[in-house]
């Protein structure tokens, strides 16, 4: 049995040697942890640190739409950032491992904080069945897998379903982005998040049009507790 694990330890690093992983930012060699970025593009993050908070920017953004019970965003977003080309890889370039590993990140840092200890279950934002046939996945799902992965919980797929096909947020100003959500979500399977905490995951909080169109679906179960985790949230002036 030694002589196994020595094998297969040495067979593990050669592996590593010969097909390293690489930055999710730059695309260089990584071999850090739990983080899927290089040192140098690790450097160039800016961390939130809203976990630990009941009262953030995160939570603030939803005051006076939808009662959340807390919420957090890993990193503030930048333009031209390791975590926006990322993003952009995993959203566009069929890297998906890459919103696993982003996933694994949150939910390593939300499990550290008491405020989402009472957390049951994952639920991701959902894509439009159209929208991802053409992209090959949803993104927001696979945030939401390696999140429950760290945190030991399990991913609720079916419960929020997208049943209207509306056009990329991207480039749209913060009202429009409003309307561009309103009621396309349906809340399937009620029974499975009843008397719950859930935690809402969805990649960037922009205006939150789409988390609070999601909420609102959400919040039409009894007694469930609702909080929400991005990967990163945008400054206020980017809206």
């Amino acid at each position: 049995m030694r002589t196994t694990n020595k094998t297969e330890g040495w067979a593990s690093s050669v592996f590593r040697v010969l097909f390293p992983k690489l930055c999710a930012g730059c695309g260089k060699p990584s071999l850090k942890g739990i983080s899927c970025f290089c040192v140098q593009c690790q450097n160039q993050l800016i961390p939130a640190n809203m976990a630990f908070s009941h009262e953030n920017e995160f939570t603030d953004r939803f005051w006076g739409r939808v009662p959340i019970e807390s919420g957090a965003a890993l990193y503030f977003f930048q333009r031209r950032s390791p975590l926006q080309r990322a993003l952009h890889r995993l959203k566009y370039h069929r890297q998906g491992d890459i919103g696993l590993q982003l996933g694994r990140m949150l939910g390593g840092h939300l499990k550290l904080s008491p405020l989402f200890l009472s957390v049951a279950a994952a639920i991701p934002v959902p894509l439009h069945p159209k929208k991802q046939q053409l992209r090959g996945y949803n993104q927001s799902a696979l945030i939401a897998r390696g999140l429950a992965e760290a945190m030991d919980i399990p991913v609720l797929d079916g419960v929020l379903v997208r049943q209207v096909f509306s056009e990329s947020q991207t480039r749209k100003r913060r009202m429009e982005r409003f309307d561009n959500v309103e009621e396309v979500f349906t809340l399937m399977q009620p029974e499975q998040i009843e008397g719950k905490h859930v935690l809402l995951v969805d990649d960037v909080l922009t205006t939150g049009a789409t988390l609070e169109a999601c909420a609102k679906a959400l919040l039409k179960t009894p007694s469930v507790r609702l909080s929400m985790a991005t990967l990163a949230i945008t400054s206020a002036q980017m809206h």
